[in-house]
């Protein structure tokens, strides 16, 4: 029997999807540093540097939600185990966001690549190759992708206009939506750890 398409369901999933990605993209917390590496550019090289990060996050995190399948099985993976990887990973982010600490990211930048910088490792990392790997298993494609498309704007927006808000709201504010924002990327880890490890023991609890 097929199953109807149910609009809430759809509308929900790209909600959910959208606020992890977003979350997980965290384009306010590089606003400071994206102001900071554009700092005497002309407006028309900031909104292209801006475009540049969002089209390199945007290509990396397109082919990991289309090609995910493949690459788990050329690298012999299952979705529990990469799920409990992955989950780790997004912990660590969001201990790094929250507690304002650096585990393994380099303070060096390189002025001239602002965008591409700001691309990758800031804005599309392990943490939002992870979050659109499992995202497109639990929904398929097109809602992921939708989601994706979503926050890819939002965060263009942010940047584009990081000059301006990084006036409006100050190192301060800045740092403590980074440090919240941090905490919410903590507690989707513990869950998609949770979930891994029950996959792995094969369990039927619903988390």
């Amino acid at each position: 029997m097929i199953r109807s398409i149910d609009m809430t369901d759809i509308i929900s999933g790209i909600i959910y999807a959208f606020a992890a990605l977003f979350i997980i993209l965290d384009p306010i917390l590089s606003v400071p540093i994206f102001a900071g590496m554009t700092k005497g550019q002309s407006a028309r090289e900031i909104h292209k540097q801006a475009f540049i990060a969002v089209a390199v996050a945007g290509i990396l995190m397109y082919i990991f939600l289309v090609f995910n399948t493949a690459i788990f099985s050329v690298l012999g993976l299952t979705l529990s185990t990469f799920q409990i990887a992955g989950g780790i990973l997004l912990f660590l982010l969001g201990m790094e966001m929250a507690l304002g600490i650096d585990l393994c990211k380099s303070k060096e930048q390189v002025p001239t690549a602002a965008g591409v910088v700001i691309g990758t490792p800031l804005l599309c990392g392990p943490g939002a190759i992870t979050t659109v790997m499992l995202l497109s298993n639990d929904y398929g494609i097109l809602i992921p992708f939708i989601a994706i498309s979503l926050s890819l704007a939002a965060t263009w927006v942010i940047l584009y206009y990081s000059a301006a808000i990084q006036n409006i709201l100050g190192t301060v504010i800045t740092d403590i939506m980074g440090r919240v924002l941090g905490m919410l990327v903590a507690g989707i880890a513990v869950k998609i750890i949770f979930s891994g490890i029950i996959g792995t023991l094969g369990l039927s609890i619903h988390i």
